[in-house]
């Protein structure tokens, strides 16, 4: 039987790719249609809709963009939501809060199906070189079953227990690299503007112990102001506030994070949500030029308990219909 993937993205595009080069057996469906395109050139089979994958699929991987949009293929709510799943295995690889993926597991389990959590590690370089890295939850004869799959997709599997314990170390990673690429990007614009030269701040890092694959893969990026996307500003802001909504259910203190929302906010504000996540030096910029004016900057830089989700989405993402490709890279 075949191996079902919805969700042809930035991310999902690449990673699919991988599969069927591998020599993987793969049906796949993409909500946009010309997505799968490359798939089938590379002899993928296409669905006609999610049904369809699942009919022909044991196990489905889906890498969409949101929980909206897991919902929407899954048919959750619906009658349609347990003929999908029952005999089947989901394998959820994009980025939801925890508690959505939690009640999803049971939803799954309890339709007849087996749920894997597999958020990975890595925006759209990593994807397209098979260089992902995963983690792994739920039943352990689910994720055996699953763990060989990924082969094709990611360097690295890590099983982290039961759901929804890979999204929440998910998370955990993605505060360390949000905070990491902000400072990093801080960096270059303070640099700039005391007029040192920034390539050579970029060889300092490179040669010294701060040196990392982040920073090696974005420092070139801020040198020439490249603000190609890679993973994009707008899902960097929907992680920021995942992040801190499982920081504020834990009552946990979350300062760098909340600082950090405050650039991603304002960077999707202006309208760069489209561009890297290196674009949040535009609302550094934004705040050095407001402070040399004399304006007022933000009053507050912390997010609100519950962050509103309207400000996570650039205006393409909002304005898409439920079922969406996950369409940047996950950071």
């Amino acid at each position: 039987m075949s191996l079902g993937f919805i969700g042809l993205g930035v991310m999902g595009q690449p990673m699919a790719l991988n599969l069927v080069r591998a020599g993987t057996p793969l049906v796949v469906w993409n909500r946009t249609p010309e997505r799968c395109a490359p798939l089938r050139a590379a002899g993928a089979e296409v669905a006609a809709g999610p049904a369809e994958v699942f009919e022909r699929a044991g196990t489905v991987i889906l890498m969409l963009a949101d929980e909206n949009a897991v919902s929407a293929v899954l048919g959750r709510g619906t009658p349609n939501f347990a003929a999908l799943v029952a005999g089947r295995t989901v394998v959820h690889m994009g980025t939801t809060a925890p508690e959505y993926s939690r009640g999803l597991h049971d939803a799954v389990r309890g339709a007849g199906g087996r749920y894997v959590e597999a958020p990975v590690s890595g925006s759209r370089v990593p994807a397209e070189q098979g260089e992902l890295v995963a983690m792994l939850a739920g039943d352990d004869d689910a994720v055996a079953a699953v763990r060989p799959l990924l082969g094709p997709m990611c360097r690295e599997t890590f099983r982290c227990g039961p759901v929804p314990d890979a999204l929440v170390m998910k998370l955990a990673v993605n505060l360390f690299l949000i905070t990491q690429v902000t400072g990093l990007t801080e960096a270059f614009h303070f640099a700039g503007r005391h007029g040192l030269d920034q390539g050579l701040l970029r060889d300092v890092l490179d040669a010294g112990p701060m040196a990392s694959a982040v920073s090696r893969m974005k420092g070139p990026k801020l040198l020439t102001r490249d603000f190609t996307v890679q993973a994009a500003a707008a899902d960097v802001l929907k992680n920021n506030r995942l992040i801190a909504e499982a920081a504020r259910s834990a009552g946990l203190a979350s300062p760098l994070l909340d600082v950090c929302h405050a650039l991603f906010g304002e960077t999707v504000a202006q309208g760069y949500g489209h561009e890297d996540m290196v674009a949040v030096l535009r609302a550094l910029e934004t705040r050095t030029e407001s402070a040399a004016d004399g304006r007022p900057g933000p009053a507050d830089q912390r997010p609100p308990r519950s962050v509103p989700r309207g400000l996570c989405q650039s205006p393409a993402a909002s304005s898409a219909a439920p079922g969406a490709a996950k369409s940047n890279g996950s950071p």
